[in-house]
């Protein structure tokens, strides 16, 4: 690898960092689009990592913070994360770290909304408490919910 391109790539990655925080796989995307070799992007990331100037960990919950008042549920949460290449362990421990008990009431309370005309009257309380487990809202919150009901 030519060490022309590494600086390239790594003054290219600078900026992307300067703007807004990246994750490792995004970056790799953006730095290959624009025609940096994959070695050379590897080994910029790697550096940026070493650094802590990238760091998937960071990321996620950043990431995450700048999305609950647009999510429906941690479930979605998750999956858009391990979209973005977060590792499944990353993404469920920014997950756990994020959304405490409070703010995943609060998550639970607006998603329970948004689907509670979909359930039957004779199934609402079943149903609800189905759908929310299964959208990953812990037992916690589903009870709490039910019992402020």
């Amino acid at each position: 690898m030519e060490t022309t391109e590494y600086i390239l790539a790594e003054k290219a990655s600078l900026r992307l960092i300067a703007r807004a925080e990246q994750c490792s796989r995004g970056l790799s995307l953006k730095l290959e689009k624009r025609g940096f070799d994959a070695v050379c992007v590897r080994e910029v990331i790697a550096r940026l990592m070493e650094t802590n100037l990238l760091d998937d960990k960071r990321y996620a919950r950043m990431w995450l913070r700048s999305r609950l008042i647009f999510s429906k549920s941690p479930k979605k949460l998750f999956v858009s994360l391990r979209a973005k290449g977060i590792d499944s362990d990353e993404a469920d421990a920014a997950l756990k770290d994020v959304l405490d008990e409070e703010t995943e009431f609060s998550l639970l309370t607006r998603y329970v909304k948004t689907i509670e005309k979909k359930v039957p009257d004779e199934n609402r309380g079943r149903g609800i408490k189905f759908m929310l487990k299964n959208e990953g809202f812990s037992v916690n919150a589903i009870r709490k919910y039910f019992d402020e009901e």
